[in-house]
């Protein structure tokens, strides 16, 4: 059988994924809703979601659509002058894997969010049943999002191979060029959707928590706080549809950085494809683990974090088998043509035979790391685990103390996932080059890694997608009042979602990492041709070189304005509603006594989101595009490699500082809302709460966020390079 051949196996593991997906959807919806106050809550909530999506899209659309004609204008202008189909500032397929990057990337964030407003009432009323029933709905409604991101990525990625191979007859270099560049449109939607989300949720879920919790002194959840309904959107907006797109992105980034260097690593047809038969397998052993997550009525989070973890162990142990054969497979049939100087095939050589097993311990270093990475998350963020909870402690001095904790804790954990990424690194780089094949060989399982590690994101990201829907039970069970065990067994399976929360995040980081090293190689790989190509001498990436050494400053400072960008936005959008909750509550007589037949005007406070949300999230993702360009017009090629060397070390350490020390002081204060240091309205409660809103935009909007703009700013760095070369000042 042909190596090329296998390209048609990336159709049977997408098909696998969505049709699974579509299984589980209509498992969901098979469940019953519960009453007609539930059903009405969850349909205000589907409301407020959709119509945020719907306005943030239009924006996004028009956002693209200013980027599809500056593309299509680098790609078509020079060949109309020169009369050249070479002479393109970037391909001519470039525009259009742009679009349809973001376009599929939207659509995974969509449906994962409608999938969601529709579980989250369906998981109320089963945890009127049992734990394991809860558990089973939201899980279930999890498992759509993960693998419609999973199969919609092979599926775009085997699609744009077909076309530009089997109907353009494009070369290999083309193909590989052209898989970055959607990358890049899905990587805009991506910082969009998780910006634009973590502002909307984060803003509607700390103004909430700041005057009906520690004001007002009324329960989380309170049909009394006008923000409630604002609150439960933002979970659907920016944990679920902002989670969908960010681990569409993670995947799809790690996927096309990888089948470009099987290109540069002369591994020619099958090293493109390796990438796409391994994330096939992962799809496969993700629903296999999807049977393993069962629980019984212990409520505590060690024994629920048990249950998820086997079923995510269970997909990375079988996947890593099969993948195994499938190497070897691949790489025993790897030839490449061999031309000389005048273009004429005279022989093939096999580059990747003598790699195989190398190869395949690069999958395993991956696909091991991940499972360290999501180890050292869940110690530094679960309430199980010795770090928060004495940090839930420190709260019974008060909100100070708590908030050092916290970021002491946050300091601290960056150590852990940089050494083990780092290790993994190496061990990949040097365990893959067995047998030959140098530094490209090298390179090459470093992106085979960081897609194995991601092979099995379908479940993983099932694990993730699953807790905003139990908080958006909770919220309905509350609202509902239904009686106190409900909200018990949903409050665990949030407080577990927390959790999974930030292991999916930490995943999505790590592997983003891994991912923007690659694409870095990548661009340096590029440029070095087209300067060459032009009679220039290559790039000079000496650290002493000032235009390296001012990237690196740069790419730094980028980060953490980008950061800045993201926190002012949750801050402004909050005091709004601060104001607006505190008014209602004043105004509106018997609102907050929870006199009969008196409302609160939710309306309100979603659209203060909403518009809040769409206005400030333009100014970061702006940020995030542009400075690339600049950097490459000011600075020249070797600059950009600083500005992106510089974006990856501090953004990669900022990222897991931000989100490990909001998961913590999420965690503590659910730890206190169980009955520990007081319970809920006690002094520690208060400080607690206090610390859990400092968190929510570190961990919900910044943190989450720049995972997305290491792999953006690299793709834009590679999209226009041909302007950095064309047009630099240096």
């Amino acid at each position: 059988m042909e190596v090329g051949n296998l390209i048609w196996l990336g159709y049977i593991g997408a098909a696998a994924g969505l049709i699974f997906a579509f299984i589980q959807f209509r498992k969901v919806m098979q469940f019953p809703e519960g009453n007609e106050t539930m059903k009405k809550i969850a349909g205000a909530i589907r409301e407020g979601s959709n119509a945020f999506l719907k306005r943030q899209y239009k924006t996004v659309a028009i956002f693209f659509t200013v980027l599809f004609v500056i593309l299509a204008g680098l790609a078509y202008i020079p060949v109309l002058i020169a009369g050249d189909w070479d002479a393109g500032l970037v391909n001519p397929f470039t525009p259009f894997a742009f679009i349809s990057g973001g376009i599929i990337c939207s659509i995974c964030g969509i449906i994962g969010m409608k999938v969601a407003t529709y579980a989250n009432v369906r998981t109320a009323q089963a945890a009127t049943d049992s734990l394991n029933s809860a558990l089973n709905v939201s899980f279930s409604s999890g498992t759509v999002m993960g693998f419609v991101v999973n199969g919609f990525q092979i599926f775009e990625t085997v699609t744009w191979f077909v076309v530009l191979r089997y109907v353009f007859g494009a070369s290999d270099e083309i193909i590989a060029q052209t898989m970055i560049t959607f990358g890049m449109g899905v990587a805009v939607v991506a910082v969009f959707a998780r910006v634009g989300g973590g502002i909307f949720t984060k803003a509607a879920d700390v103004g909430a928590d700041l005057v009906g919790k520690v004001e007002a002194g009324i329960p989380e959840d309170d049909p009394r706080n006008p923000a409630v309904i604002a609150d439960n959107v933002g979970d659907n907006v920016g944990d679920v549809a902002g989670m969908g797109a960010d681990l569409h992105q993670s995947n799809s980034g790690a996927l096309v950085a990888t089948i470009a260097i099987g290109f540069i690593a002369g591994y020619g047809v099958a090293g493109m494809l390796l990438p796409i038969i391994v994330c096939v397998i992962g799809v496969l052993m993700s629903i296999v683990g999807t049977f393993f997550v069962r629980t019984k009525e212990q409520p505590d989070q060690k024994s629920l974090l048990k249950t998820l973890s086997r079923g995510v162990y269970v997909a990375g142990f079988l996947a890593a088998i099969l993948t195994l054969p499938a190497i070897l497979f691949v790489a025993n049939g790897a030839y490449v043509d061999v031309v000389d100087a005048y273009g004429v095939v005279v022989g093939e050589v096999n580059n990747m035979r003598a790699n195989g097993w190398g190869l395949f311990g690069a999958v395993v270093v991956g696909i091991v790391s991940g499972f360290v990475v999501s180890a050292l998350t869940e110690y530094y963020t679960s309430d199980a685990t010795k770090p928060t909870r004495e940090l839930a402690e420190s709260s019974q001095m008060g909100a100070a103390p708590l908030l050092i904790g916290g970021l002491s804790l946050g300091m601290k954990s960056v150590a852990g996932p940089i050494i083990s990424i780092s290790v993994a690194v190496l061990v990949a780089f040097f365990i893959s080059s067995i047998g030959g094949g140098g530094f490209d060989a090298g390179l090459y399982g470093i992106g085979l890694a960081a897609v194995a590690m991601l092979s099995t994101n379908a479940i993983i990201l099932a694990t993730d997608a699953f807790g905003p829907v139990a908080d958006n039970a909770g919220g309905i069970a509350e609202m509902s009042n239904l009686p106190a065990e409900v909200r018990e067994r949903t409050d665990a399976l949030d407080s577990l979602g927390n959790t999974t929360a930030a292991t999916g995040k930490g995943f999505a980081i790590c592997s983003n990492a891994f991912t923007a090293l690659v694409l870095l190689v990548n661009y340096v790989y590029l440029v070095d041709g087209q300067l060459l190509s032009a009679g220039r001498d290559a790039l000079d990436l000496s650290v002493i070189n000032p235009a390296v050494l001012i990237g690196f400053l740069c790419g730094a400072a980028m980060v953490f304005y980008f950061s800045g960008l993201c926190m002012s936005a949750v801050q402004r959008a909050a005091q709004g509603i601060v104001v607006e909750v505190r008014r209602q509550f004043k105004e509106i007589k018997g609102l907050l006594e929870g006199k009969p037949g008196v409302e609160a005007d939710y309306a309100t406070c979603v659209d203060i989101c909403v518009r809040s949300a769409l206005k400030e999230m333009i100014a970061p993702t702006a940020v995030a595009i542009i400075s690339p360009v600049v950097a490459g017009v000011v600075l020249g090629a070797a600059g950009v490699v600083g500005f992106l060397a510089g974006t990856i070390l501090s953004g990669f350490a900022l990222a897991v500082f931000m989100l490990n020390s909001g998961g913590a002081w999420d965690n503590a204060k659910k730890y206190i809302e169980r009955g520990n240091l007081g319970g809920k309205g006690s002094e520690p409660h208060k400080a607690a709460v206090i610390g859990d809103t400092v968190g929510d935009p570190l961990k919900d909007t910044a943190g989450p966020s720049f995972n997305n703009v290491m792999v953006l700013a690299s793709t834009v760095a590679i999209v226009f390079a041909g302007v950095t070369v064309a047009f630099s000042l240096l």
